[in-house]
């Protein structure tokens, strides 16, 4: 008698992902009014935290223990009787007293983006931006760049968010025969700064724009690392790349078109040495574009945020750096759905 195996559908993950944004935009909420940096300096009261974030009651308790439940605080006791403090996580990465702070993504994430995803479908129908033009106003990095305060916080939440991945490139990738780095759109000089800290025998150079130069050098001054890394400015659109025998890229590449991303690919196959490396640290979508959700979905984002930006593959990647002259690439995975893809001259 032939059986037949009956799989069990339901709409779970349907409706998970479909209201995800009531997780989202309750996490996003906590962290642009400080409540884990608050709860980091020590464990309140529910109606403490009410006082002091100025909460109204309705809601307050609902609140908190979404949060609770979502893994980011802990509780003891119930509504009245409760006192909450951050979980491990949210207390090392969601503090801003801390240099291990992440948080500053997601303040951009809660001010910025999430209203602009509002306008994904538009974005898709006529694949223009949905950024701040739309309404008049300066894109984002020309206003960045001419105020200094705002500058410095984004800078400093850049380099946050992408901590880990410099940290774990710095003592994964081998520098044995190399001597000097050069990480293009250097920002703050974090990538810089983790490959001296890690490699004692490697000169660094931050190159990014003049604005930032100041920025990088306060960074690199407080590390002690002065003596070995340096920030140099210029623009990788219209300047030569200064020489080094590794030149990196973190999350410079997904903010332009074909045509850009060729042009600064050849920029650093001209400024290497035979046997030099391009580095280039990005959420590189999987080859089958089907398992890094957060790639595709942050190549939807510069679908958002900019004219012709996207992300790509390891395989993309590999066809424009053979193109532009470079033997062989390889993938090193970093963290999350981050990855290194590295060509060889």
């Amino acid at each position: 008698m032939e059986t037949t195996t009956r799989v069990q559908v339901d709409p779970s993950k349907i409706t998970q992902i479909g209201m995800g944004f009531f997780a989202s935009k309750t996490l996003l909420t906590a962290v642009n009014m400080g409540l884990f940096t608050l709860l980091a300096k020590g464990d309140l009261s529910g109606q403490n935290i009410k006082e002091i974030l100025g909460l109204n009651d309705r809601g307050l308790y609902d609140f908190l223990d979404t949060l609770v439940a979502l893994g980011f605080l802990k509780r003891t006791g119930l509504k009245e009787t409760s006192i909450y403090s951050n979980a491990e996580d949210a207390n090392l990465f969601l503090d801003k007293n801390k240099p291990t702070y992440v948080g500053g993504m997601l303040e951009m994430s809660n001010n910025r983006l999430y209203p602009f995803w509002n306008n994904l479908e538009e974005g898709l129908k006529t694949g223009k931006p949905q950024h701040e033009t739309k309404t008049g106003e300066a894109p984002i990095f020309e206003a960045l760049y001419a105020d200094k305060p705002k500058l410095r916080e984004f800078l400093k939440a850049m380099g946050g968010i992408q901590m880990g991945n410099f940290m774990m490139f710095a003592k994964r990738f081998d520098f044995l025969n190399c001597k000097t780095l050069c990480d293009v759109g250097g920002a703050g000089g974090y990538l810089a700064a983790q490959v001296a800290l890690n490699n004692q025998h490697m000169s660094c150079i931050s190159f990014d724009l003049p604005p930032v130069e100041p920025v990088a050098l306060e960074n690199i001054k407080m590390m002690g690392l002065s003596d070995r890394v340096s920030a140099q400015s210029g623009d990788f659109l219209t300047d030569d790349l200064p020489k080094a025998d590794v030149i990196t890229m973190g999350n410079v590449l997904h903010d332009w078109g074909t045509k850009e991303k060729k042009m600064l690919i050849k920029k650093a196959y001209e400024s290497l040495p035979q046997g030099g490396a391009l580095v280039v640290i990005e959420n590189i979508i999987d080859d089958n574009r089907s398992e890094n959700a957060f790639g595709l979905m942050m190549s939807l984002n510069m679908n958002i945020e900019t004219p012709e930006g996207f992300d790509f593959s390891a395989a993309d990647f590999d066809e424009w750096a053979r193109e532009c002259g470079f033997t062989q690439t390889s993938v090193m995975p970093l963290t999350g759905p981050s990855s290194a893809v590295i060509a060889i001259k």
